[in-house]
């Protein structure tokens, strides 16, 4: 099969890059910059961005068989400054870089940016700039301030952006990743989720052999896909195990049994394991901390219960892409926002064998795999859920007092947002118990209690979010049924953070 080969160098959007490859219909891998790299196959490479400069002793450096392929090449930001130096042309530190939307100029014709204005806004990060072109290569944009945005040499095959099409904050983007992987690389293979279907049922199969694996399922849309992707490959092999760790939202736990055995029909071992996390949960506040004491306590309820059954050294996880991206799993360079529950809180002597179906997945990509499977929308479109639930939308230590005020808040929030028919308008939608005790009046009585956020956001993958604009009428149903309802709760705000600069969840 024919594919686009992406090289990380530790950029927060490579796998974003990818994704947006796939979306063109190329097949798309990802490589770290000092892997033993084959191009067999390859059509064209990507050379990712990154957060070094190219000046810095230890920074990720060129693989020497790319340049000696002949493929096309194209280099985005620390990959555009890499390749300037590679053919003799000069780079610059300088101290206040460029970050956010800014405005290109194209100065010269390119197949790249062929279909596109002659002025358009991208997306940059970076301090360091090409200040000169290598010889034999032709700038073919600028910015406003006179930054050169791009260069080229035809003949050669290689072509390097500044700024970073894979955003959606670049108007063009879309169509130079597709002047590049059509028109330059000549990709005419088109690459569907239906064959990485296919794919990964086949490899799980070839994995697991006559062996037997279990599935950490949550009931959530990303273990609810893995579990019955795993269940096409290998059958009455897998074991689906649904720990109740009381970190769930109202009713949650009596519903994913229901669904998942009656509907399903897969074997499911429910775990009552409430109190063990609690217990382990008392005292800590540190969100960190929070997540790997849930992911410690998940996988040894998991051995547990592996201990069990005969032959059984396989552990599937619902992990998908962005939960890779901010564990700092996916590059050696990438830097760490936050370890996730199916990536961070793994205890390093584990006695199971991973299997992750959706690692190369982003969110809408995991929902339309799960259509191929025949899952009900009810699942798939149900809004995205953290491994290590409520844990981290409670601020502070975790008691069975405050997730049961949270339980309540969260479930009049959601019921609102279906009512008012903005529950699927939306990509994500919770609420956060806060510790700030605010003064309120309930009944002509003071009452001191607490104070609540509400977040909803609109987003594609998860790696970037904007608030949702919720109407106002929809937003004070919600806060006048929570106030009403909720005596503990005296206080409800609405979150206008988008992300970046903060992350979905608070913690």
């Amino acid at each position: 099969m024919q594919k686009l080969l992406i090289i990380d160098f530790g950029s927060q959007y490579t796998q974003l890059l990818a994704k947006r490859i796939r979306d063109i219909g190329a097949y798309s891998e990802v490589v770290q910059f000092d892997d033993k790299i084959s191009l067999d196959n390859v059509k064209g490479i990507i050379l990712s961005g990154g957060p070094d400069s190219v000046y810095e002793e230890d920074s990720p450096t060129l693989p020497e068989n790319i340049l000696e392929s002949k493929l096309p090449i194209l280099g985005i930001c620390y990959g555009m400054q890499l390749l300037a130096r590679k053919f003799g042309g000069k780079v610059e530190t300088r101290k206040i870089g460029e970050f956010g939307k800014t405005t290109i100029k194209i100065m010269d014709h390119s197949k790249l940016f062929e279909n596109t204005d002659k002025e358009f806004n991208v997306w940059m990060s970076h301090k360091d700039v090409v200040i000169e072109a290598p010889n034999g290569f032709k700038v073919t944009s600028k910015t406003n301030n006179g930054i050169i945005a791009s260069f080229e040499n035809e003949e050669k095959k290689i072509y390097a952006l500044q700024f970073h099409p894979e955003v959606k904050h670049t108007t063009f983007g879309e169509t130079i990743l597709k002047n590049f992987v059509i028109k330059i690389c000549d990709i005419n293979e088109t690459w569907k989720l239906t064959d990485f279907v296919d794919e990964k049922i086949n490899q799980i199969r070839k994995t697991v052999g006559d062996k037997k694996a279990i599935i950490a399922l949550s009931g959530g849309v990303d273990s609810s896909v893995a579990a019955i992707l795993t269940y096409k490959a290998i059958g009455k092999n897998l074991k689906a195990i649904f720990v109740n760790h009381g970190l769930l939202r109202l009713n949650e736990a009596k519903d994913v049994e229901s669904t998942f055995k009656d509907y399903f029909g897969i074997d499911l071992t429910v775990v009552d394991a409430e109190e063990r996390f609690l217990t382990k949960l008392k005292g800590v506040t540190d969100p960190e901390k929070k997540r790997k004491i849930i992911g410690e306590e998940f996988i040894r309820v998991f051995e547990e219960e592996a201990s069990k059954e005969s032959d059984c050294e396989f552990l599937v996880q619902g992990t998908i892409y962005s939960d890779v991206i901010e564990s700092a799993k996916s590059g050696k360079k990438t830097a760490k926002i936050k370890s996730h529950h199916n990536v961070g809180g793994l205890p390093e002597d584990m006695n199971l064998k991973l299997i992750e179906p959706l690692r190369e997945l982003f969110k809408d990509e995991v929902r339309s795999v799960g259509e191929i499977l025949g899952l009900p929308r009810e699942i798939l479109y149900r809004h995205p859920f953290p491994g290590p639930g409520l844990a981290i939308r409670i601020i502070g230590e975790v008691t069975k007092e405050k997730l049961e005020i949270l339980r309540k808040v969260d479930d009049i929030f959601i019921k609102s947002l279906k009512e008012t028919g903005w529950y699927d308008k939306v990509w994500q939608a919770f609420a956060v118990l806060t510790p700030i005790r605010t003064v309120g009046v309930t009944g002509d009585r003071r009452n001191y209690g607490y104070l609540v956020s509400l977040r909803a956001v609109d987003s594609t993958e998860g790696m970037t979010a904007d608030w949702s604009k919720i109407p106002h009428d929809v937003l004070d149903l919600s806060s006048r049924r929570i106030t009403n309802e909720v005596e503990e709760v005296t206080r409800v705000v609405y979150d206008i953070t988008s992300k970046p600069p903060a992350t979905i969840e608070w913690e």
